[in-house]
């Protein structure tokens, strides 16, 4: 029984190994050329693979193929659905306010008599000034929704996409724009402006900013591996390789999570696009039917909790990220990409990040690093100043900090920041939360197999 217990913990083992590997390997082949330091910050982007400095295009997003075709099925699929459910709306405007007219009016009627009730007959009035302001204004806001549901023609699907854009865009887009400039990359990358007015996608407002926060992230997280990939080529022995790798690992990590947590607000915004004109049918009924209020303030609420929980996981990415370069870069100089800040200043950082930056810009060549050109350059600079290079020779002290600060980021900043925010209750509708449990389940699957297996053997032992 033993053996079977011992059989299945390297099983684990080695199916967790596979796991880790394929995404040690994903990482490193969004950087072009050698996964090596980069002391600038455009070789960088240049190497993960944005162009034009548009920051959407940046590698590292391992479900973005799926999650973009997606986006064009649910499109295709909206467009057919808002057709159909139009052509039957003016309907349901219309019994509604029907039956609001009769069942206002016998309300009214019946409040006037019993005020009239004591009066005499001479006077006794029946007052239509207050009934009449009433159905006015119900009338009008009637109007106003048909009219962009298309219902008295001239709106429909293309007044839809207008609404849809001025709505959800400035959301995404604002996030896009503090993303970018939270991790200090606006002077070297940008999200181009959200033009939707010359696309068929009706998802247009939020499928470019999303390339645009999730570029971003990837960018951050591309940046810390790129850091720990550093490490583990430059030669300082087992320690600084098993640093780096714990650099690589914690930024894998802390990415896909908030990979996941980001899905959860794109689809949030979706579900709005997709219901869009029932919402706006809601919104001509808010106060007037029950089964109404509430609706419109809800997609109020959640357009202004995904544009919060954009803005935390941008607030979360550079916290962890400057948290490690600040205290990277006071043992290991030069190791990771500054996006926000120049590194140390003493002496001997100084002449490691200029040996560093020599030694890039002689190895770039067609916007990558050239492994050997680099490591040969490296070699030089190290026999010329050894002492400005024993810190290589220091890993176990980096290890432990990356277990620290990876801890620290999981009890303190990732909490910290979500309830600050707003964004620590447990969400009803959190797709990037079932993404991530359905990948629990196909991970247990195996598992769970070799359990069985290994139970059956036990019983027949």
């Amino acid at each position: 029984m033993m053996k079977l217990k011992i059989f299945s913990i390297i099983f684990r083992i080695i199916a967790g190994g596979i796991l880790l590997g394929c995404g040690i390997w994903f990482l490193s082949s969004s950087i072009g050329g050698a996964s090596l330091s980069y002391t600038s910050v455009d070789n960088f982007l240049t190497a993960i693979g944005v162009t034009d400095g548009n920051i959407a295009s940046a590698n590292g997003c391992f479900m973005c193929g799926f999650v973009q075709e997606l986006f064009s099925v649910l499109s295709e699929a909206t467009e057919t659905f808002w057709e159909k459910l139009l052509d039957y709306m003016w309907i349901l405007l219309a019994v509604g306010f029907g039956i609001f007219l009769v069942m206002y009016t016998i309300e009214y009627l019946l409040d006037a008599a019993k005020q009239t009730a004591k009066l005499d007959e001479a006077e006794k009035k029946l007052e239509f000034k207050g009934w009449f302001d009433k159905v006015w204004r119900q009338g009008l806001r009637v109007l106003i929704v048909g009219v962009l549901l298309g219902v008295l023609g001239g709106g429909g699907p293309v007044v839809l996409k207008t609404v849809s854009s001025l709505t959800i865009t400035p959301v995404m887009y604002l996030g896009a724009e503090l993303s970018v400039a939270a991790s200090g990359l606006s002077d070297h990358a940008h999200c181009p402006d959200m033009d939707v007015t010359d696309t068929d996608e009706i998802l247009a407002p939020v499928i470019q900013p999303f390339s645009c926060v999730i570029g971003n992230v990837n960018t951050v997280m591309l940046a810390g591996a790129a850091g720990g990939f550093a490490m583990m080529n430059y030669g300082g022995g087992l320690f600084a390789w098993l640093g780096g790798l714990a650099l690589v690992i914690m930024f894998m990590i802390i990415g896909f999570d908030l990979f996941f947590q980001l899905l959860s607000v794109v689809f949030k915004l979706i579900f709005i696009i997709i219901f869009m004109p029932i919402l706006l049918a809601a919104a001509a009924f808010e106060g007037t039917w029950k089964m109404a209020s509430g609706l419109t303030s809800g997609a109020i609420n959640m357009l202004v909790s995904s544009a919060v929980k954009i803005i935390s996981i941008a607030l979360k990415t550079i916290i962890i990220y400057e948290t490690v370069f600040y205290v990277a870069s006071a043992q290991f100089p030069g190791l990771l990409p500054p996006l926000t800040n120049s590194g140390p200043t003493d002496a001997n950082s100084q002449y490691v990040i200029s040996a560093m930056a020599d030694c890039e810009r002689r190895a770039m060549s067609g916007g990558v690093i050239q492994e050997s050109v680099y490591q040969s350059c490296f070699e030089a600079k190290k026999r010329t100043n050894p002492s400005a290079f024993e810190f290589l020779n220091d890993g176990i002290d980096f290890i432990l900090m990356m277990v620290g600060l990876f801890v620290l980021y999981w009890t303190v900043v990732r909490p910290k920041v979500d309830k600050l925010l707003g964004g620590d209750s447990k969400e009803s509708f959190d797709f990037g939360g079932w993404v991530k449990d359905l990948g629990k389940i196909a991970w247990n699957g195996p598992m769970n197999v070799v359990k069985k297996v290994t139970e059956a053997f036990g019983k027949k032992i």
